[in-house]
């Protein structure tokens, strides 16, 4: 992984959050979520602006991670480059993964997809308190083969 200098911030901190993200990414593609889980201090929190769902506690987020390696079990990240503010560490990346499994009801495809992703590692201090992403699930849905439900939306 890649990343910038974190002017500013302290470095023993720094280097904290860079390790924390870095389990995080590695452990949700191992698959070990409840080693992802444990990156967060107290209360997970995942938020995708794309599709505006936030889930809010283990639970959920569990659930979340389930459910995606279920429609993406060979999902994982690339070219990783991670930037340092004085709450966050911004992290950008291309998301793949190949549609093996049911994606929201969708029936799986078996065509792969590679996104660019933003996301937002969101700090209290030393504590991982939120993961954010941004990203373009337009280009997500077609690439899976799945663009006529974009068609069926815009037409409604």
């Amino acid at each position: 992984m890649a990343d910038d200098q974190g002017i500013g911030l302290d470095p023993a901190l720094r280097e904290h959050r860079r390790l924390l993200v870095e389990e995080h990414f590695a452990s949700e593609v191992a698959q070990e979520f409840d080693r992802t889980l444990e990156t967060f201090a107290h209360h997970p929190r995942y938020e995708i602006m794309a599709t505006g769902e936030v889930y809010d506690g283990p639970e959920e987020v569990m659930a979340y991670y389930v459910r995606t390696r279920t429609a993406f079990p060979d999902q994982r990240h690339e070219n990783v480059r991670l930037h340092f503010a004085d709450d966050a560490v911004i992290a950008e990346f291309d998301l793949l993964g190949t549609n093996l499994g049911e994606f929201y009801g969708l029936p799986p495809t078996g065509k792969a997809f590679r996104v660019p992703i933003v996301g937002f590692f969101l700090f209290e201090g030393p504590d991982l308190v939120n993961e954010r992403i941004y990203f373009d699930a337009a280009s997500l849905v077609n690439q899976i083969g799945h663009g006529a439900l974009l068609a069926a939306l815009a037409d409604s």
